[in-house]
């Protein structure tokens, strides 16, 4: 099957699941954010998908906010000492900044099958 004979489907409702962009029914990882080759079930090629740092960034520019103010929330507010603080904080890293990783790839990599993103090319101008 083309791509034409499946139905267009929102990258927030596959990509977090980790399913197949295209059919909906297969996984795209093989690991905790390693992606397979192609799906399973629809044979989608997946090495176009890229998504380079951007699921880092993300979850760090989101989970920076949250995590920080805790810490100084713990130290300043409440006065704990510095190495209860930093026992404290190893799990809110990993709920925070590890833990999403594995969703927000899903969706960026959905979102670059529905948005149909390519490599940017320059026009000939002849």
């Amino acid at each position: 099957m083309t791509d034409d004979q499946y139905p267009p489907l929102p990258p927030m409702t596959t990509g977090p699941a980790g399913k197949c962009p295209r059919c909906g029914q297969g996984t795209i990882f093989k690991g905790f954010i390693s992606l397979k080759e192609r799906c399973d079930v629809c044979g989608l090629d997946l090495t176009f998908a890229d998504a380079a740092d951007g699921p880092a960034f993300f979850v760090m520019l989101i989970a920076s906010v949250p995590v920080l103010g805790i810490v100084l929330w713990l130290i300043l507010g409440v006065g704990m000492s510095y190495w209860l603080t930093a026992i404290l904080t190893v799990p809110l890293i990993i709920i925070f900044a590890i833990l999403p990783l594995r969703p927000v790839k899903g969706w960026l990599v959905a979102s670059q099958y529905f948005h149909k993103a390519e490599q940017g090319k320059l026009d000939n101008q002849d």
